[in-house]
């Protein structure tokens, strides 16, 4: 025994044990080095802010091939968000006009034929009809001579194109409990919510696994294909409705509130309603879609000559409760949507939207567990806010603080970053340097050039916290 023991401590031995645990070490030190450093950015901020939409772009700027994957996916999305347009238009057409609601009388349903326009007008109506001069209608289209009609004549042709689409409009409750797969919310709210995965509920033939959250099987698309025969065959009428002198009249006065989306989509419903339509990017960045939990979103992103992995967070739900799960957060994009001044909250009508963003981004940064993270500021829909001031609508008329001040948007743009930079200036203990940029995420070049400034930026306060920089 004790012979056995001297071999096992011999300086041969112990050298050869030794070299196999450095060489354990080295390979488990190469392992880390390969494996791509997780970068964990947040994206917060108020529903509708813009977060869904900036996800998709960093999605078409690192990892377009994967959106391409899912394009078709996006499909019955586009479709719900017509549907729901529609629907919000038909409410408020027979709340403003309810003696649109009764369908047109036998002797005076004739002239209302899609398919001729030239007996309509023989027989007395004062509308002509013009049909778009292509598939894809422009800006300009309009029924001519409108602009001088009393609204007394709307009634019967609102009548005839409300009976037109109702069926269709019928079908939004079906197709939004198809999307979400069975989830439904509390309170009575109607629309689709969904959960990571989605994609692959909606899909045929998909590519890719479905995640065990949403079960084994791509529920049919039954429902889908029966609303797009309808598109098919209700798209002019679709169109006469949307362009109606009387639905645009209540866009313009404010009185129909649509989703911001919901002109471009009704601008292209002859597109939209092709048998074989496939979302187009612009399509995939317009739609809206509530979207339930925290979602994670991966990509690999070279910087540097090294390989990180960015895991974007894209919070829905509640507000407060995924804060303890993100301690180790690297950073926090906060999307503040500055055209919302005349916009108040669904589920409080009497908190103004730009105020209820502003107290989020105080408890964000207020926030001692999210202390060591970046903060980016994105002040969004610039775009939008651009034209609400061309269009003439006052900032002070919802703001009272705003005064006499110039109601331009360069006054009114950085009135509203003065008084975010502000709140981080009293709020952030950490006294972190905050990135603010004024965003447009339907803008792709925009966004994408603001994306890689952000990531640098990110990057380097990451690397000066580890030491590295």
């Amino acid at each position: 025994m004790g012979s056995r023991s001297k071999t096992y401590d011999s300086p041969e031995a112990t050298r050869i044990s030794n070299a196999i645990d450095e060489e354990l070490r080295q390979e488990r030190e190469l392992r880390r080095r390969r494996k791509p450093k997780e970068i964990k950015v947040m994206l917060l901020g108020q529903a509708e802010s813009g977060k869904s939409t900036l996800q998709k772009q960093f999605q078409l700027y690192y990892a377009a091939h994967t959106l391409d994957r899912e394009r078709l996916s996006w499909r019955p999305i586009v479709y719900f968000n017509v549907l729901k347009a529609l629907r919000m238009i038909l409410d408020e057409l027979d709340f403003q006009y309810p003696q649109a609601i009764q369908p047109p009388s036998p002797t005076n349903s004739a002239p209302y034929s899609p398919i001729a326009p030239s007996t309509a007008s023989s027989a007395g109506n004062v509308f002509s009809f013009t049909p778009p001069q292509s598939k894809i209608p422009s800006q300009s289209s309009s029924y001519s001579g409108s602009a001088a009609t009393p609204e007394s004549s709307w009634f019967s042709e609102l009548a005839y194109l409300r009976n037109k689409v109702l069926p269709l409009v019928a079908s939004e409750e079906a197709l939004a409990s198809e999307l979400s797969g069975g989830i439904t919310v509390t309170g009575g709210r109607t629309g689709v919510y969904v959960r990571t995965g989605w994609q692959a509920l909606v899909t045929p033939n998909r590519a890719w696994p479905l995640p065990d959250i949403l079960g084994s099987s791509a529920r049919p698309s039954a429902v889908t294909n029966i609303v797009a025969k309808t598109f098919g065959a209700t798209q002019d009428e679709i169109f006469r409705l949307w362009r109606h002198p009387a639905v645009q009249s209540l866009v313009r006065t404010n009185k129909l509130r649509l989703e911001e989306s919901a002109s471009f989509f009704l601008d292209h419903i002859h597109r939209i309603s092709e048998p074989d339509f496939a979302p187009t990017t612009d399509d995939i960045l317009h739609v809206r879609l509530q979207t339930l939990g925290v979602t994670e979103h991966s990509f690999d992103i070279q910087m540097g000559g090294r390989q990180f992995n960015w895991l974007l967070y894209d919070v829905g739900g509640a507000r407060h409760a995924w804060v303890p799960y993100f301690e180790d957060a690297t950073a926090i994009i906060f999307l503040a949507p500055i055209s919302a001044f005349d916009q108040y909250l669904e589920e409080d009508p009497r908190t103004n939207r730009i105020d209820d963003s502003l107290q989020l981004f105080t408890a964000i940064i207020s926030n001692k567990l999210l202390a060591k993270a970046a903060l980016v500021l994105m002040l969004n829909k610039a775009d939008l806010l651009r034209q609400k001031l061309d269009a003439g609508i006052k900032v002070r008329k919802y703001i009272s603080s705003y005064g006499d001040r110039p109601n331009t948007y360069d006054e009114v743009s950085e009135y509203f970053r003065a008084h975010f930079i502000q709140v981080h200036k009293r709020k952030d203990s950490a006294h972190r340097t905050l990135y603010a940029h004024f965003t447009s995420m339907l803008d792709v070049r925009m966004t994408q050039a603001i994306i890689v400034n952000v990531g640098e930026a990110i990057m380097r306060t990451h690397m000066a916290s580890i030491g590295l920089a």
